[in-house]
């Protein structure tokens, strides 16, 4: 029969904590500023996700039965809310990153992928401040950055905006092709992370 010490002895590190978390935005090179805007997206991302998996699934009927087989694995948007500062800081660089794609006024902009497509990431943190788990996304680029509402009603609150990426796939820092086993560590400072 299971008790108390049983389920504590098994959440190890007293359990991973939703709000220990820190997001790495990278920007094409056309982006001016686009390397401090990243630094500071490390503390103004108010919240991410982590994302899930889905591979489809195929139904196949023989001689009257369903069988299933396992299909494509499909990769879902990830998405991000940012907290605005009064030099729209990351929203600039995220319109400007989103211009180079197409631009504003035409349908002119970059099109080979190589040139506006960057890697992002996600990190989990112990309450330490290290690395226990890590998402890369491979070829991102924000697909929508989401509207600023204004209003005379609003008082005591700060602007906060989503900026939603699409990106090729993923990789995890514990297992699966392209990903590292084990537990990765990284050194947090002003300036940014760097890993151990």
């Amino acid at each position: 029969m299971a008790n108390i010490s049983d389920f504590k002895a098994n959440l190890a590190g007293g359990g991973a904590r939703a709000n220990q978390f820190r997001v790495a935005l990278s920007f094409p090179g056309y982006v001016t500023g686009g390397v401090v805007t990243g630094v500071q997206a490390q503390f103004l991302c108010k919240s991410a996700q982590l994302p899930g998996s889905t591979v489809e699934n195929i139904p196949v009927n023989y001689r009257g039965r369903v069988v299933n087989v396992a299909g494509e694995r499909t990769f879902q948007p990830w998405s991000i809310t940012i907290l605005n500062d009064t030099n729209f800081g990351i929203r600039n660089s995220l319109e400007q990153w989103q211009n180079g794609v197409q631009n504003y006024n035409s349908t002119l902009g970059r099109v080979n992928p190589r040139d506006y497509q960057v890697d992002l990431a996600v990190y989990q943190l112990d309450r330490n401040g290290a690395t226990i788990k890590e998402y890369k996304f491979v070829d991102a680029y924000p697909v929508t950055i989401g509207a600023i509402e204004l209003s005379y009603d609003t008082t005591n609150a700060i602007e906060e905006f989503t900026c939603e990426f699409q990106y090729n796939y993923f990789t995890s820092s514990t297992g699966g092709a392209g990903g590292a086993f084990g537990i990765n560590t990284t050194i947090n400072t002003p300036i940014g992370s760097f890993p151990i």
